[in-house]
């Protein structure tokens, strides 16, 4: 990449003092801008067009933000017509439409891979990229299993590339300024958080073998998963909620995003207990195959304590919101979401509030927003080398561990103990779920 840059930007000065003056605006605009700033022109293409699409319009539309985009890959047609319609709203140019993504990541001239695949694909695609030469931005969860965690971050190593996970909360500036503050100890010393997440979902249909959807790649969209034949409702969202095979539960649907601010604002690493209790409640005789209603509870050294609240169809707001993170301090306490914080002293009293109008909040957070725009621009100035990561995978990929921890806790039944240094399980049973079953060939190696 560095080679075609240089060639990129010696060219363009050439060009540009050939073109000086008159010839330079006898050019069309979109013509001139594709010299102008082209050495640092990063070259984008985004797997994946279902609901976080919109989060990458903006940032990839602006003119600060100095992309273009090459590729638009989907396995599902219709996905695909639906994203450049989108983007055409945004952007004066056609991306190539594509179904598979071993040709995108085939074209030496992407630079950058936007990974919004559902979730068994976000580890084994983010290291196929890799392999290829590309810098990744994964959506959450950046894996399916803790094996492919590992396998993820020592591939970003090997590699020498850039690799932010879609935790976006991490790029909100609110959010910086209180969790810097409790780390001056503003509350003290922080010894407990709780991160919280409750939603109305309704009933889900039961699957039942169904013809495949006119249009979708079922064999690709399986992927890295063992096949099997297609069931109704699968592709399009349900897979969330049908069995391990795809997804990661709530815990990886939405905890991944308050888990990973509760452990930023501890200053925590991997835990060494955790326990859970857990139960499908809502619609008992309905698709849903796994727990809708979660309590986990993650022990870490120095006393410190991080509990994930879940109720994804039970709607009731425990603490005011449907969302959020609450931070207890020696001194005093912290609410912190997507919109603004609040800051409590020890008595309960508030201290100050902050706004933040952001228009990314709420439980739905899948239309993007400022948070998103600021969370994949800091991604592109940190493959430039004039920012730093905002939430690279060495450290994401601790929060999302805990996603694992207590989805497996659910699993067997029970907690365990883990290597605090580490993040392994001193648990056997639990460690026959550190990783999964793969389609031959298509296993997270490199």
């Amino acid at each position: 990449m560095t080679t075609r840059r240089n060639f990129i930007k010696k060219s363009t000065l050439a060009g540009a003092a050939i073109t000086t003056g008159a010839s330079a605006m006898a050019m069309s605009a979109k013509s001139y801008n594709n010299i102008i700033g082209a050495n640092e022109r990063l070259n984008i293409a985004i797997a994946g067009l279902g609901r976080r699409l919109n989060a990458f319009k903006a940032p990839i539309a602006l003119k600060e933000s100095n992309v273009k985009l090459l590729y638009l890959c989907d396995v599902m047609e219709s996905q695909r017509l639906k994203g450049l319609k989108k983007f055409k709203e945004h952007i004066n140019y056609n991306p190539k439409l594509e179904n598979d993504i071993r040709k995108v990541l085939d074209d030496k001239d992407v630079d950058v891979l936007i990974n919004a695949t559902p979730d068994h694909w976000h580890a084994p695609g983010s290291i196929m990229a890799m392999k290829a030469g590309k810098h990744v931005y994964v959506e959450k969860p950046c894996s399916h299993n803790m094996y492919e965690n590992e396998q993820l971050v020592k591939a970003s190593k090997h590699f020498s590339k850039v690799v932010q996970m879609g935790n976006q909360q991490r790029s909100s500036g609110h959010t910086i300024e209180i969790i810097n503050k409790i780390h001056s100890g503003i509350i003290g010393k922080p010894y407990k958080a709780i991160a919280f997440y409750n939603n109305s979902r309704g009933k889900v249909p039961l699957q039942k073998k169904a013809l495949i959807p006119e249009g979708l790649d079922w064999d690709l969209w399986q992927g890295p998963a063992p096949r099997r034949n297609y069931t109704s409702e699968t592709w399009n969202y349900n897979w969330h909620w049908y069995g391990w095979e795809y997804g990661t539960a709530e815990a990886g649907n939405n905890g991944t995003h308050e888990l990973d601010v509760a452990r930023w604002a501890l200053d925590v690493d991997f835990p060494e207990h955790v326990y859970v209790e857990a139960e499908k409640r809502q619609f008992i005789n309905d698709g849903w195959e796994m727990y809708d209603d979660m309590e986990a509870t993650f022990k870490f050294n120095d006393n410190k304590t991080i509990k994930w609240d879940c109720k994804s169809r039970n709607g009731y707001s425990s603490y005011g919101t449907g969302r959020g993170t609450v931070i207890f301090g020696t001194e005093g306490s912290v609410f912190v979401n997507r919109e603004k914080y609040i800051l409590y002293d020890r008595s309960g009293k508030i201290v100050k509030e902050y706004n933040s109008k952001s228009n990314e909040s709420g439980t739905a957070l899948g239309g993007g927003g400022d948070t998103s725009t600021k969370h994949v621009q800091n991604m592109f100035e940190a493959i430039r080398g004039k920012d730093k990561l905002n939430a690279p995978i060495d450290d994401a990929s601790k929060s999302m561990a805990m996603v694992h921890y207590c989805n497996i806790a659910y699993r067997i039944n029970k907690g365990f103990d883990i290597d605090n240094k580490t993040g392994k399980i001193y648990d056997r049973e639990a460690m026959k779920l550190w990783s999964r079953n793969y389609e031959p060939g298509w296993e997270p190696t490199f």
